[in-house]
C-alpha cells in the first residue's frame, strides 16, 4: 500500500518524476526489427503506458544509428554497460545473440530495469539457471521481466489455449508440434554465427523447437516428466570467410515428451525441411474433440466436436478475425487477417500492461527455464542415444 507521502512502487506505468517509461533495445538484427515493430505500433492499437523508445543499442556506430533512423529509436549506442546506468531507461528489450543473454540480462536487472528478453532464455541450462535467480531477486523490489515467446500472442493460437481450458476438447491424450523450416536444406548455405554452438548453443533444437515445446506447455498448461531426443546435422560443413567451416550444432530434433497429466507429445524440428520455409504445425488430441493449427496460416484455427453426432463431425475452420477473439478487437473489423508481426505488438502490451499493473509478465523467466530444463534433456538423451532422461519437478518460486 502507498500513502500520499510514499513514492509510487517501481512498477508504475510511468518513471518516478512522471515521466514516460524509456525504453533501450539491445541488438537491431532480425529480432530487433521485429521487437521494434512492437514498440513503434503498440500504442496506437492499444491503451498502455505512455513509453518513448529511448536508444538503440549495437556494436556498429554507423549501422546501428541507420536501424534506429528506421526503426523509430531517438538515440544510438555502442555500449550496453553505459545505457544500463541511465535513470532514464526503465526497460531494457534484449535481442542480441543468446551467448550475450545471461550477463546482460543479469545486469540490467540488478540495475533496476524490467527485462523483455528473446528466446530462449539462455545457450546452457546453468546460465538460464542464473538468469532466473536474478529475475526472482529483483521481482521482489517490482522489477518485471519475461521472455519473449511470441507465437503466445497468435489470436488462435490463445484461442485454442482457451477452448482446451474449457473442456471443449476433453482430456488431452496426444499433442503434435512440428516446426519446420528450410533456410538450410542448400549444403552450399553459408556458415553463420547460427552455426557455432559456442554462439548458438545449439542449432534447430534452441532456435525452434523452443517455441514448439513453449507451445505445448503453454496450450495444456502442464509440466514435461519425462524426455526422450535425438539431434542429427546432416551438413557438417559449411563454407565460411576463410573456406570450409565446421557447423556445431544440430540441423534438426526430434523428441518425444511425457506429461505429468499422462499426455504425450511429440515435437519435431528442422531448418533442413525442403518446401517449408515457417511452418509450426500444432495438433491436440483429446476425448472430446481435436485442435490443429498451421502458422503459414496463423489466422485459422481448425476444432472438431466428437461429441456431435458421427454424421456431422469432422474439423470446422474458424477464421480467429472477430473482435472477441483473443487481441482482434483492437484491430480491424471481422474477417481481415492479421500477420506474424502483430504478435511481437500483442507481446509488448501485455508487458507494459504488467509492469504498469505491478504483476507478473507471462512467460516468466520460471517459464523459460522450465523449456530450457526440457532442450537439455533432449540434448543429454541424444548424446545418451535415446535414453529416457526423467525430469524432476520444478522448483517452486522462492526455493
Amino acid at each position: 500500500m502507498t500513502t500520499a507521502n510514499t513514492p509510487p512502487p517501481a512498477t508504475a506505468g510511468t518513471s518516478h518524476d512522471g515521466a514516460p517509461l524509456g525504453v533501450a533495445m539491445i541488438g537491431y538484427a532480425f529480432m530487433g526489427k521485429a521487437h521494434s515493430n512492437g514498440w513503434r505500433n503498440v500504442a496506437s492499437y492499444f491503451d498502455v503506458p505512455a513509453f518513448e523508445q529511448k536508444v538503440l543499442v549495437g556494436r556498429g556506430a554507423a549501422a546501428v544509428s541507420e536501424a534506429a533512423a528506421k526503426y523509430g529509436w531517438k538515440e544510438t549506442a555502442t555500449d550496453w554497460r553505459t545505457v544500463l546506468e541511465r535513470d532514464d531507461i526503465h526497460i531494457v528489450d534484449i535481442c542480441a545473440p543468446g551467448w550475450m543473454h545471461a550477463e546482460i540480462a543479469i545486469a540490467a536487472l540488478e540495475a533496476g530495469k524490467h527485462v523483455l528478453l528473446e528466446k530462449p532464455l539462455a545457450n546452457t541450462l546453468a546460465e538460464a539457471e542464473e538468469i532466473t535467480a536474478a529475475a526472482r531477486a529483483a521481482r521482489a523490489k517490482g522489477v518485471q521481466s519475461m521472455v519473449g515467446f511470441n507465437y503466445r500472442r497468435v489470436p488462435a493460437l490463445a484461442l485454442a489455449r482457451e477452448l482446451i481450458n474449457e473442456g471443449r476438447i476433453g482430456n488431452v491424450r496426444q499433442v503434435r508440434a512440428a516446426y519446420l523450416q528450410d533456410w538450410l536444406a542448400d549444403a552450399s548455405a553459408p556458415m553463420t554465427w547460427r552455426l557455432r554452438k559456442e554462439s548458438a548453443g545449439s542449432g534447430a533444437l534452441g532456435d525452434i523447437a523452443s517455441h514448439a515445446i513453449d507451445q505445448v506447455l503453454f496450450l495444456l498448461g502442464d509440466q514435461v516428466t519425462e524426455v526422450s531426443g535425438r539431434t542429427h546435422t546432416f551438413v557438417n560443413r559449411r563454407p565460411g570467410a576463410e573456406g570450409l567451416e565446421d557447423v556445431t550444432v544440430d540441423d534438426a530434433a526430434w523428441a518425444t515428451l511425457t506429461l505429468a497429466s499422462g499426455a504425450i507429445a511429440s515435437v519435431e524440428a528442422s531448418r533442413v525441411a525442403t518446401g517449408r520455409a515457417n511452418s509450426l504445425q500444432l495438433e491436440v488430441y483429446g476425448d472430446k474433440g481435436a485442435i490443429r493449427l498451421d502458422l503459414e496460416n496463423l489466422n485459422e484455427l481448425n476444432f472438431l466436436d466428437a461429441t456431435a453426432p458421427a454424421r456431422e463431425q469432422g474439423f470446422r475452420r474458424i477464421l480467429v478475425t472477430e473482435p472477441d477473439h483473443p487481441y482482434m478487437g483492437a484491430w480491424w473489423p471481422q474477417g481481415h487477417i492479421i500477420g506474424w508481426e502483430h504478435t511481437f505488438t500483442h507481446q509488448i502490451r501485455d508487458f507494459l500492461l504488467a509492469i504498469d499493473g505491478g504483476t507478473q509478465p507471462s512467460p516468466s523467466f520460471e517459464d523459460g527455464l522450465e523449456v530450457q530444463r526440457i532442450l537439455a534433456a533432449v540434448e543429454e538423451s541424444a548424446a545418451a542415444k535415446s535414453a529416457l532422461i526423467q525430469l524432476a519437478a520444478a522448483p517452486t518460486e522462492g526455493a
